[in-house]
């Protein structure tokens, strides 16, 4: 039996331009294009080549021999090992730019559809702390850096704890964080707070191979209104150490405003069918989108940008282009933040969305605002689109989707393509299931405005809205 041949690293390879998805372009002597992650247009490499295919190949990054132009150092101490914000090495604007250039080779490469001219990005008015929620990890397992297994002269590193993101790829290894640019405070606070109080009494955290341990993750919400949430996740109860350590939260936090903990005994980290157990506070924090309010409870899904969010749906409501005499169907309307923000220049607006808690937080919402045309409905559009559906509701004059990352499924796109609404604006995280989407509503819809929205810096991802309008 042979053996596999071992890749030979490669020599000061030029990288040529930005591909997508935080990967970037070289080209190999054979004219072969290769991919590389962690590096930039202009920089000089040696790599390795981990995959090799025909006409493509992926490399890894080896060492960087001389650093593009455009780089900038980067801001965090974690930066490269903890596996978020990847373009902290790259000014904003030149982010900015390789994000709009990514739309519009995803948008063309794969849709095949006359498009017009892309708007120019709108950047998000924060670069740091832009974030309202998080979520850290508690790990019996630390990783370590390379630098520090080689600094360990093939010593065996003892096993330590750790609170943080997980390891890119790895799923029980965690990487401490002490400081996160993200988030604002309390949340470093919190962070160190919690590793001292839980280390300097061996509070066990989670082993994810053993499945065993207690603490398990933190969730925290900071509203730009001034309220906090915080969600504590563990595995079993253990009621005099959680009472202590909630407790210790509260007195020694400044400006937790709700307390939660939720028992998670599960091999999976999701929370969505686990009760949330209110502990102290409000039981919610509120957020404002303009003058709107919203009430944010621990599964509530909201925007992780708010200042941006704001953005994101005064772009959607443009397009809209509503004169107060529309029905709107705000698809996958989640807690009804973007048919809310819509609502005062529409007739009406119908939310239909899977998750049932989901549509009860649209409810409270559309109270909270004291908005009484807004409408919302649990279940899938194909059900609850039906003809008696509109002889009751309405059909609607624009249907508003922001589907998740995978896109819509075909099914939805059939139903919106029979519905012919005279407008469509399509709100993505995912330009290249959007291309694929417009591509199949190409059959009766014309895409006229396209506009991206960065609503994470130092990532690359990015937003997209479409608007489309019947033939």
């Amino acid at each position: 039996m042979s053996r596999k041949k071992k890749k030979l690293p490669i020599y000061n390879i030029h990288i040529d331009s930005y591909a997508a998805e935080g990967k970037s372009i070289a080209h190999l002597e054979d004219g072969k294009v290769l991919f590389v992650e962690n590096v930039i247009p202009g920089d000089v490499i040696h790599a390795r080549i981990v995959k090799d295919k025909k006409s493509w190949a992926e490399g890894k990054l080896l060492e960087l021999v001389k650093p593009s132009e455009d780089r900038i150092e980067p801001f965090c101490p974690h930066f490269g090992v903890c596996g978020g914000c990847k373009w902290q090495m790259l000014p904003y604007e030149h982010q900015l730019r390789y994000k709009q250039q990514q739309v519009h080779d995803q948008l063309s490469r794969i849709g095949h559809i006359d498009l017009p001219p892309i708007e120019p990005i709108t950047g998000s008015p924060l670069e740091r702390y832009y974030r309202n929620k998080l979520e850290f990890t508690f790990s019996s397992t630390r990783y370590f850096t390379n630098e520090e297994l080689q600094s360990a002269n093939g010593e065996h590193l003892p096993k330590e704890p750790a609170l943080g993101f997980h390891a890119p790829g790895l799923f029980d290894k965690v990487v401490p964080i002490y400081t996160c640019y993200l988030q604002p405070e309390p949340t470093n606070i919190l962070l160190n707070t919690l590793r001292n109080y839980t280390e300097a009494r061996n509070l066990p955290y989670y082993d994810y191979r053993k499945q065993e341990g207690w603490l398990r993750n933190i969730i925290i919400r900071v509203a730009r209104t001034g309220e906090v949430l915080i969600n504590l996740i563990i595995h079993h109860e253990k009621r005099d150490e959680r009472i202590a350590l909630l407790q210790y939260l509260i007195e020694d936090i400044p400006g937790i405003t709700s307390l939660y903990y939720t028992i998670n005994p599960k091999v999976n980290d999701s929370i969505h069918d686990l009760e949330a157990i209110h502990y102290f506070g409000k039981p919610y924090i509120e957020e404002t989108l303009e003058n709107f309010r919203f009430k944010i409870s621990p599964k509530s899904f909201f925007q992780t940008n708010t200042y941006q969010a704001e953005s994101l749906y005064r772009i959607t409501r443009e397009f809209a282009g509503l004169t107060g005499n529309e029905i709107v169907y705000d698809l996958y309307c989640g807690t009804g933040s973007i048919g809310i923000f819509c609502s005062k220049q529409a007739k009406k607006v119908i939310g239909i969305e899977v998750v049932k808690e989901a549509v009860e937080d649209a409810h409270e919402n559309a109270k909270l605002n004291d908005i009484q045309h807004c409408a919302f409905f649990a279940g899938d559009v194909a059900d609850i689109c039906t003809e008696e559906f509109f002889s009751e509701h309405g059909k609607p004059d624009l249907i508003i989707t922001d589907p998740p990352r995978a896109g819509m499924n075909e099914k939805l796109v059939n139903q919106i393509l029979s519905i012919r609404a005279p407008k469509v604006v399509y709100v993505s995280c995912n330009p290249a299931t959007q291309a694929r989407d417009l591509q199949l509503l190409d059959a009766s819809y014309k895409v006229t405005r396209l506009q991206p929205v960065d609503m994470f810096p130092h990532t690359h991802h990015i937003e997209n809205v479409a608007l489309l309008e019947l033939r």
